[in-house]
């Protein structure tokens, strides 16, 4: 079935290293919006975990927060290798900038993400760990987007079958609305109190009758609700086609009751664009 744009997950884990914890929300967007917040030592991990996310969630506004809780006690260590790296940049830099003597603050430095790490901390281990913990979260997520997603489909279904009742009905009243429209324009006619050439009333009559008539827009609403039924059933992201659909749904229902030829064309013209409006509302929240 469908999935939401709604959903929440949290998953934790504990290691030598200490504690780590993934929190992912995500809300209705016309887009992928990703919101990601990493710790300090971590950061390098932000491109995996961006491809992660892109791969899994198609659309959506996706706050993603990774927490770690190093264990107690632990000392720091300095990143030896990227500090020579880091002073080298500096060296290179200054020669190119042609700064001269140049003091280099290492308080500064210090600042670097993943400069300085908790010792006895095999930070490879620790970023496999992260993804591994993610991948479940975002099974998680998707889960609950798929349980609220089924709550909509269940919605939309209801209405599609309101919809269908509605325009069930019209369908039979087509030929005591093509009498009525006849009797009223004989009755116009008459009051006229001149005398119509037959083939000229024939005429008048199948061209009043066209403007009145319904038949066309039912037939379309009745295609696009089977559409709707077939896209409700498919896994995958169909928000948009399902905003697509709601549109062409009110312009069929928009040009019915501009033909509304009596009261009961008119009272179904009203109650199916409310149907819709109910819709285009829950659609919103679809993937």
């Amino acid at each position: 079935m469908i999935r939401s744009m709604t959903g929440f997950s949290r998953c934790e884990c504990h290691g030598a290293w200490g504690t780590l914890a993934w929190e992912l929300r995500s809300v209705n967007h016309r887009f992928l919006d990703i919101g990601l917040r990493l710790p300090e030592g971590l950061s390098a991990l932000e491109t995996a975990v961006r491809a992660r996310l892109q791969k899994t969630l198609v659309r959506g506004r996706v706050d993603a927060w990774l927490r770690f809780q190093p264990v107690a006690g632990g000392s720091l260590r300095l990143n030896a290798a990227l500090a020579t790296e880091l002073h080298g940049l500096h060296a290179e830099l200054t020669d190119i900038w042609e700064l001269g003597e140049t003091a280099f603050n290492p308080w500064d430095a210090l600042r670097w993400p993943g400069l300085v790490q908790a010792s006895g901390t095999d930070t490879e281990m620790l970023e496999a760990e992260v993804l591994v913990l993610l991948d479940r979260a975002l099974t998680e997520l998707q889960e609950a987007r798929e349980r609220e997603g089924a709550a909509l489909a269940q919605l939309l279904l209801n209405r599609v079958d309101a919809l269908a009742e509605q325009t069930a009905a019209l369908r039979k009243h087509l030929p005591e609305l093509e009498k009525a429209l006849r009797e009223r324009l004989q009755a116009r006619l008459r009051e006229l109190a001149q005398q119509v050439d037959a083939g000229r009333w024939e005429q008048e009559l199948l061209f009043y009758l066209q403007r009145q008539d319904v038949a066309e827009e039912l037939d379309r609403l009745d295609t696009h609700l089977t559409e709707l039924r077939r896209i409700l059933q498919r896994r995958e992201a169909v928000g948009r086609r399902l905003d697509f659909l709601m549109q062409e749904l009110n312009r069929e229902a928009n040009t019915l009751a501009s033909k509304a030829g009596d009261s009961q064309v008119t009272f179904a013209s009203v109650e199916l664009k409310v149907l819709i409006e109910q819709m285009r509302e829950q659609v919103q929240n679809v993937e």
